[in-house]
C-alpha cells in the first residue's frame, strides 16, 4: 500500500511515537496538574517538556506562551474568537482553509468586517495586495503557511513586516508547515502561531497548539471554555497566566507523549532535512506529471518553494473517479474532492467538483512516486 495522504495526517509515524504512548499508559497514566504524586508529576513533566521542545523549533522565548488545543482548528477558533471584537476589521486570503473561513464566516455575523485578498491562479498572493486592504479599524492579517490544495507558500515573512509596520496582529495557521519547513515566530514577524501535532510533527491525532507571541495581552484574550486547571482551586474565576488561562479541563496527555516524541524526530533529523527531501519527491512527481498530456496540475512551479502537496485532475476521469481507481488497482491511497477549502478550489478554478491530492511526506519513497506515475499513465 502506498499512503499519499500527508496532508491530512501524516503515517506511518515514527516508531517511538507509539512506543511512549504505551509507555504513557503502561507506566503513568495519571492526570498532570491534578495531584502532587509522582505520576501526576511524571505526566506534568510530559506536557512541561513538549513545550520546550515546541519552543526550540519555532523559536518561542517562553514555552509556557504555548497552549495545547486538540486540533489546529481549535487554535484558530481560540485565537480569532478570543482577540476579534464587532468593529474589528480582519484580512485572509482567497486560499484558506474551512477552518479559518468559518469561524471567520461566524464572525462577520457579529459584526466583525473581512476583506478576502484574491490569490492568482496558482494560489499565490500579493504582499502588496493584502497591505492595500489596511484600514485604520484592522485588527488582524490571518494567513495559512501553505495552501493543503497546492501546496503553494504564502509570503510569511513578507507580510510580516507589514503587519509590524501597521501595528497588526499577524495569526499564522502553519498546520501544513510546522516541522516541515521551517518556522521562526522572531524572524518571520508571527504573532498568533496555529500548528497542528499530527500532520509533520508525527504526533496522533487529538493534539495541536497555539503560540501566543509577547506581542499578543493575553489577559485581553477570551478562552474558549472555562474550568479546571488543577491551579487556583480556591477561586472560581479562570486563572489569569500562562498557560493554564486556555487550558481548562483534562489534557490529551497521552497524545502529547507521543507528539513529543514526534518533535524530537523533527528536531533530530532537521526541518531543512526533511522539507529538501520531500521537495526532491514532489519535484519527481510534478515532472512526471507533466509529461502526461492527460492531466493538469494546479499551483506547481519548478522555480518556486513549495511544500511537498500536489493537486492534478485527469481530463477524463472525476478527481473521486481516479482516487478510487487508484486505491482499488493499485493500492494507492489520496483524496479527492475540495479538502475544505472551497475558497481555495474557486481561487485556482477547480470548483466544484475540486482535484485529485498527493500528499508526500518524509516516508515516502523514490519508487512509490515512480509507480504513481506509471498508474496514472495506463488510466484515462
Amino acid at each position: 500500500m502506498i499512503y499519499f495522504d500527508n496532508s491530512a495526517t501524516s503515517w506511518p509515524k515514527p516508531p517511538q511515537v507509539k512506543e511512549a504512548m504505551v509507555r504513557f499508559m503502561d507506566e503513568i497514566g495519571a492526570n498532570p496538574g491534578r495531584s502532587g504524586h509522582l505520576l501526576s508529576i511524571e505526566a506534568a513533566k510530559i506536557l512541561f517538556e513538549t513545550r520546550e521542545l515546541l519552543a526550540k523549533l519555532f523559536n518561542v522565548k517562553d514555552s509556557s506562551r504555548i497552549i495545547f488545543t486538540y486540533n489546529a482548528t481549535e487554535s484558530i477558533n481560540l485565537a480569532l474568537k478570543g482577540l476579534l471584537q464587532p468593529g474589528d476589521h480582519v484580512i485572509t486570503s482567497s486560499m484558506e482553509h474551512n477552518s479559518v473561513m468559518r469561524p471567520l464566516r461566524d464572525l462577520e455575523k457579529e459584526g466583525v468586517r473581512l476583506s478576502i485578498v484574491p490569490c492568482s491562479s496558482n494560489g499565490e498572493l500579493d504582499p502588496k495586495e493584502v497591505e492595500k486592504r489596511i484600514h485604520s479599524d484592522t485588527k488582524m492579517i490571518v494567513l495559512t503557511h501553505a495552501s493543503n490544495v497546492t501546496g503553494t507558500l504564502l509570503p510569511i515573512p513578507e507580510i510580516g513586516k507589514i503587519a509590524k509596520q501597521h501595528h497588526l496582529l499577524f495569526l499564522v495557521d502553519a498546520a501544513q508547515t510546522a516541522g516541515s519547513y521551517p518556522i521562526d515566530i522572531e524572524k518571520d514577524g508571527i504573532d498568533l502561531l496555529v500548528f497542528s501535532g499530527h500532520k509533520s510533527l508525527y504526533g496522533p491525532q487529538g493534539t495541536g497548539g497555539l503560540v501566543i507571541g509577547e506581542r499578543v495581552d493575553e489577559k485581553k484574550m477570551r478562552p474558549l471554555k472555562q474550568g479546571g486547571t488543577g491551579s487556583r482551586s480556591e477561586f472560581e474565576e479562570q486563572p489569569d497566566f500562562l498557560p493554564d488561562r486556555f487550558e481548562s479541563g483534562t489534557p490529551n496527555t497521552v497524545g502529547i507523549a507521543g507528539l513529543l516524541e514526534g518533535v524530537r524526530f523533527v528536531l533530530k533529523e532537521g526541518v531543512l532535512t526533511i522539507y529538501q527531501y520531500e521537495r526532491s519527491l514532489i519535484e519527481k512527481l510534478a515532472e512526471g506529471l507533466l509529461e502526461i498530456p492527460k492531466i493538469k496540475i494546479y499551483g506547481w512551479s519548478k522555480h518556486k518553494e513549495q511544500i511537498a502537496t500536489l493537486s492534478f485532475n485527469l481530463f477524463s476521469l472525476s478527481p473521486s473517479e481516479v482516487a478510487s481507481h487508484l486505491e482499488e488497482h493499485y493500492r494507492i491511497l489520496c483524496r479527492p474532492g475540495l479538502h475544505c477549502a472551497p475558497s481555495a478550489h474557486k481561487t485556482i478554478g477547480t470548483f466544484p467538483e475540486g482535484t485529485v491530492r498527493f500528499g508526500l511526506g518524509y516516508f515516502n519513497k523514490d519508487e512509490e512516486v515512480e509507480f504513481a506515475l506509471q498508474a496514472l499513465q495506463s488510466m484515462g
